[in-house]
């Protein structure tokens, strides 16, 4: 891919949960379809700190300025040309319409049924990092606690920054970051070729807003909030919905980790029936 992509058009299919970061503050990653037709990831992306003129829904059409991500050798990276402050222009947002027709036309244009062979593509000179996989059975779904707040270095680190942002009618405002997530969530599924069931954890945005509201819907009760988390991603996907996911390698396992990919978002178009003709 190129060293600069001017005015690159992107249809964002990926947004994973904020993380904080010591360098760049709260950052998500942001992966989608360059032209509507290879993957490329973007980061770092501040996005709940963009003006809400510039905050871009999932499956939306942006147009900004990118170079290479020299310091990663994963071809997919790239970041914005002028930095965290360079303006994003949103266009049109793909609907939902005839089972999702408009998005399946770019996101399934490249489908990949073995993590066996993403694995290997990743490995390999090509340095693969982002695809489309199909499973072909989901087996379970795991919920696993986790750190509740974020490292006392990392916030440290961030207060001695910007504390504050200005909004799009130029007031200030004190900046507040995301609250973690306690829990992990993941998949257990198989794909082509395997024998055995493979565990993926999950980090898109989506479950982790999901779980918020939960605990909302249950008045703060985690083990219920949790439970329709599981209902929906694991009872609800499985039968009324044609799942696949959206994967990803992260920078620092890529090279070490057996398998460095995690779900970075889920493609869950409604399943469809087809009409007998005779």
């Amino acid at each position: 891919m190129d060293l600069e992509l001017p005015q690159a058009q992107v249809l964002i299919t990926v947004k994973t949960y904020p993380q904080l970061s010591s360098r760049y503050g709260e950052l998500v990653c942001t992966a989608g379809l360059l032209n509507g037709e290879r993957w490329i990831r973007i980061y770092p992306i501040p996005f709940r700190f963009l003006q809400d003129s510039r905050q871009y829904p999932k499956y939306s059409w942006i147009t900004l300025d990118q170079e290479r991500r020299t310091q990663d050798f994963r071809p997919e990276s790239y970041r914005p040309r002028r930095g965290i402050d360079e303006p994003i222009q949103v266009d049109e947002k793909l609907g939902t319409k005839n089972a999702w027709a408009g998005r399946k036309d770019f996101v399934l244009k490249e489908v990949f049924t073995s993590m066996t062979e993403l694995i290997s593509l990743a490995k390999s000179e090509e340095r693969k990092s982002l695809a489309t996989l199909k499973p072909t059975e989901i087996v379970g779904f795991v919920i696993e606690e986790t750190d509740r707040d974020w490292k006392d270095k990392i916030i440290a680190q961030n207060q001695q920054g910007d504390m504050f942002e200005t909004n799009d009618r130029g007031e200030m405002q004190a900046r507040q970051y995301v609250q973690k997530l306690p829990y992990k969530y993941s998949y257990q599924f198989l794909s082509e070729g395997d024998n055995r069931p493979r565990k993926m954890m999950i980090e898109d945005w989506e479950i982790g807003a999901l779980f918020w509201n939960c605990m909302q819907r249950t008045n703060g009760d985690e083990i219920a909030a949790n439970d329709l988390v599981r209902q929906k991603y694991l009872n609800t996907f499985r039968e009324k919905n044609d799942l696949y996911f959206f994967v990803g390698t992260t920078l620092q396992h890529h090279l070490r980790s057996r398998n460095p990919f995690v779900i970075i978002g889920v493609f869950y178009p409604p399943k469809t029936t087809q009409t007998s003709l005779f």
